[in-house]
């Protein structure tokens, strides 16, 4: 009876943990002030438990997103830019707060930024 008692707490405690982690999927939108101007995104994340795939949409074209991870709250991610022809790293890493990613963002040795992305509605 103990043990019966102690495997439903187990797998009570796992599925909360399950339920509190953060939902990443869909698309969000962002503003980036860069160097180079404002730069308007959409990024579209697919979350299969912790691994991230999708997209990043600017003005400029689109890229899949490599390298995506999920841990809880953490997002990491990485972008290929593409400019003329080569293609620039740009390493993410966000920190989810509702329906807001807070992100930092590496751009090859050039730039780091900061901004907020939004879920679209």
């Amino acid at each position: 009876m103990i043990r019966k008692i102690a495997l439903f707490l187990c797998i009570a405690a796992m599925a909360s943990v399950t339920a509190l982690a953060a939902d990443f999927n869909g698309k969000w939108t962002a503003s980036i002030d860069t160097p180079v101007g404002v730069q308007n995104y959409t990024y579209e994340f697919h979350v299969d438990g912790a691994k991230l795939t999708g997209k990043a949409t600017n003005d400029q074209g689109s890229s899949d997103l490599t390298e995506g991870k999920i841990d809880g709250d953490t997002i990491t991610f990485v972008e290929t830019m593409k400019m003329m022809d080569d293609g620039i790293r740009v390493e993410y890493t966000g920190k989810i707060d509702g329906d807001q990613i807070n992100f930092t963002r590496k751009v090859g040795e050039f730039a780091t930024d900061t901004f907020v992305a939004k879920r679209s509605k």
